[in-house]
């Protein structure tokens, strides 16, 4: 697995990829701007006067109605249908397995489109259904660039970054699979997908671009028209692209901090080695839109024994002043093979009163997903596991579902 070290010669803080994104002969226009899509259709004939229109009217049908195929696309003239046909798609990822946990949650395993080489790749996507929402837990990278002691998804290695497409193609699968395309009834209005954090497989910070323009085109009001403030990016703590994060995307912010000294943030998240604490928290500070109304959230699993007692509370209380900040709290989610156990959960009460009694917002995550490996850290797959043969059967049943 390669691996850059740091400067002493100690553990690997990132990897390297392994591979880099060739696209099919056929590729999709799911996850092309506009601007791309008018170039495309310019490569097919169609006139400069003619364009906008044509741009809108594949917008509509990608983003709003969840056409997947342009033979859907009743109101485009047959022959450009037939010419779009010829030389793109509107494919997004394939279902290759769905486990429903007995909270309801949903995991998703999604094959990518191959590149016509013979490499197809897996990531993950989880539903979360809540009363008042129902959250989508997106993946930005086939495994992940870093190796956090205490994340089974930091275990595996990374094979590469996902394409814009990718990432919104993950979005248009959930609400294919939850029918979420037409208006309906539900108690927060009418969508079942209501709001996206990146907290699935991989770094965001470490595939901004894709990432951004993903986010862009679900935020779009003519299409999937999510609002940017039920839209949260989870970062490790990549400090040059948090300040990008504010000013280029405008979504929520979320730190994955989980230790409140140096020595112990750097054996649990050995990114601490390369942006230490004081830069994390100063780009914190200085995160473009943060307000007591739009506060940056840090996440804070609860380590038995290792970050939990009444003295780290004390410092992350001490640590976060001067951040519009709530706190996170997150009961370690258990995985074969983790060295770490969830804190007693007394201590967290009392780790989260702390807390809350010094001003900050300190809610304790309910654990979802736990019986599919669908919680928080627990994103790689059992299925890799799975015989060719065994894949294709579960295969089969996701696609009768």
């Amino acid at each position: 697995m390669a691996m850059t070290e740091t400067a002493t010669g100690d553990a690997p803080l990132e990897k390297i990829a392994l591979e880099t994104y060739q696209p099919p002969d056929k590729p999709s226009l799911i996850g092309l701007s506009r601007e791309e899509i008018s170039e495309r259709l310019g490569e097919l004939g169609v006139p400069d006067k003619q364009r906008k229109m044509r741009v809108a009217q594949l917008w509509h049908w990608m983003y709003v109605r969840g056409a997947r195929s342009f033979e859907d696309m009743t109101n485009v003239s047959k022959a450009l249908r037939e010419q779009l046909e010829s030389r793109f798609t509107v494919d997004r990822p394939e279902v290759v397995t769905e486990q429903i946990s007995n909270d309801g949650t949903r995991k998703w395993l999604l094959r990518l489109p191959g590149d016509g080489k013979g490499r197809a790749h897996e990531v993950e996507c989880v539903y979360i259904p809540e009363t008042d929402r129902g959250t989508l837990c997106v993946s930005s990278q086939v495994g992940c660039t870093l190796n956090c002691s205490f994340c089974h998804t930091g275990t595996q290695r990374l094979v590469r970054n996902l394409t814009a497409g990718e990432i919104v193609g993950q979005v248009m699968v959930a609400k294919d699979r939850l029918n979420d395309w037409i208006d309906r009834e539900t108690p927060h209005g009418n969508r079942l997908v209501t709001n996206i954090v990146m907290m699935g497989m991989g770094e965001p910070l470490y595939n901004f671009d894709p990432v951004r323009d993903a986010l862009l085109i679900v935020m779009d009001n003519e299409g999937i028209g999510l609002s940017r403030r039920r839209i949260t990016l989870s970062t490790s703590g990549v400090v040059p692209n948090i300040a990008r994060t504010g000013e280029e995307i405008a979504c929520m912010l979320a730190i994955s901090l989980h230790a409140v000294r140096d020595e112990l943030r750097n054996e649990l998240v050995p990114l601490n080695k390369k942006y230490p604490l004081k830069e994390l928290l100063d780009a914190c500070r200085n995160y473009p839109g943060s307000s007591n109304s739009r506060r940056i959230t840090f996440e804070y699993v609860m380590l038995k024994g290792v970050n939990d007692s009444m003295e780290d509370a004390k410092l992350l209380v001490k640590l976060l002043k001067g951040v519009h900040a709530k706190i996170n709290l997150i009961p370690f989610n258990p995985w074969p093979g983790s060295k770490y156990e969830c804190s007693d959960w007394d201590q967290i009460e009392k780790f989260s009163e702390y807390i809350f009694n010094a001003g900050y917002s300190s809610p304790v995550r309910t654990p979802r997903g736990r019986d599919i490996l669908a919680a928080c850290g627990q994103l790689k797959s059992e299925t890799e596991k799975l015989s060719v043969r065994e894949r294709d059967a579960l295969r089969a049943m996701a696609m009768t579902d």
